[in-house]
């Protein structure tokens, strides 16, 4: 859902007011979410890269076995 341009710059004005006020608040409310999905990302290329070591191992096993 967009924002009217009076919502975005009452928004602005808010978080202006709020990195005046309180900087640090301010830089932990900037980052929010971004850790998780950060984690998010770690887990599925750590999974991702697991599965392809397994699928490469029973291949190699395979091909071993059968030579």
């Amino acid at each position: 859902m967009a924002l009217s341009m009076d919502e975005e710059r009452i928004l602005t004005e808010i978080a202006s007011r709020l990195s005046r006020e309180d900087p640090a608040l301010a830089q932990r409310l900037e980052h929010f979410g971004r850790a998780r999905r950060t984690r998010t990302r770690r887990i599925v290329t750590a999974v991702v890269i697991t599965v392809l070591g397994l699928v490469s191992a029973v291949g190699t096993a395979i091909a071993v076995f059968f030579s």
